[in-house]
């Protein structure tokens, strides 16, 4: 009797061992006090203006195992832009921009995380002003940390270009000399601190 339970264990633990191990993936969160949400977009074709979302919030289901099985959601308050000028930014948030009043958020998720060099390729599907698109974005991120506090936390670094009016935010003005007032491409430059 004892010789079979013996058995038993013996193949349980054989089969075990034969099977993979399950991936820890860990939920991550956006530290809005220690990130920026940033973007720029050429103007009078000399020039370019720089803004940002003050509002927002994101979280990463990040396989530590290997990060291209990880998963990224991020949500932005349209109305929260900031450009540094009141007045432009009221211009953003009307129909004639983002609509904010119709379409309050903008969202990103996740579809395909591949390796690209020391950094990674963050594909997924952009929503803004009701239009939804896939995009390719750059991405690294730094190993976990401990602060002074006791919390994990590490640093991730998104740039990127997306043409405005793919998503139906086309409003501009030709100038006398040729070129228009605002440029289609925008630049991300997307800075973050993730805590565990």
């Amino acid at each position: 009797m004892k010789m079979n339970r013996l058995l038993s264990t013996l193949t349980l633990a054989t089969s075990l061992l034969g099977l993979p191990a399950l991936a820890e993936t860990s939920e991550w969160t956006i530290d809005p006090v220690h990130s920026q949400v940033g973007f720029s977009v050429p103007h009078m074709v000399v020039s370019e203006v720089e803004g940002k979302f003050k509002t927002y919030q994101g979280k990463a289901q990040l396989d530590e195992a290997d990060l291209t099985k990880s998963q990224v959601e991020f949500t932005a308050e349209v109305a929260s832009i900031d450009t540094g000028d009141a007045k432009r930014d009221e211009h953003l948030k009307s129909p004639e921009f983002f609509d904010a009043a119709k379409f309050p958020q903008l969202t990103f998720k996740s579809t395909k995380i591949t390796k690209a060099g020391k950094g990674y390729k963050l594909k997924g599907n952009l929503t803004l002003h009701g239009v939804t698109k896939e995009v390719t974005l750059d991405a690294t991120v730094s190993q976990a940390i401990k602060n002074p506090w006791g919390k994990l936390v590490r640093a991730v670094k998104i740039n990127g270009k997306l043409k405005r009016s793919d998503y139906g935010v086309s409003w501009n003005k030709t100038l006398d000399q040729g070129g228009v007032v605002v440029g289609d491409d925008v630049a991300l430059d997307i800075k973050l601190e993730i805590n565990k």
